[in-house]
């Protein structure tokens, strides 16, 4: 029986992945640089405020550990991160919402010939 999921220990599991999978791999990693690198128009704060915001919504432990540690790095203030949390909440609930229209659409189309 497992004991815990998602665990800091996974960690040791990085090269394994990396190696099962190299030309997939090399392609998160190069996606993931893009997301993080310095030299955009936007500046890194930002980005990683926005990386942030995102980890939280896919509710990646891993991607949220280090998207905060790079974003305190970058400058972000615990009120920025706060602020980030509940903006990306409020989008969260947000599409949410949006979706349920979807629902409601189609709950008429799957009644209106009842």
């Amino acid at each position: 029986m497992m004991s815990e999921y998602q665990t800091p220990k996974d960690r040791a599991y990085v090269r394994t992945l990396i190696d099962a999978a190299k030309k997939e791999a090399e392609a998160f990693l190069q996606l993931k640089y893009t997301a993080e690198r310095s030299d955009g128009i936007i500046p890194v704060k930002y980005r990683e405020l926005m990386s942030v915001a995102v980890a939280l919504t896919t509710q990646c432990a891993y991607c949220i550990e280090s998207h905060i540690q790079n974003a305190v790095e970058a400058g972000a203030t615990r009120e920025e991160i706060a602020e980030t949390v509940f903006i990306a909440a409020a989008l969260r609930a947000g599409g949410a919402v949006g979706n349920g229209l979807l629902a409601m659409r189609l709950f008429e189309e799957a009644t209106s010939g009842k």
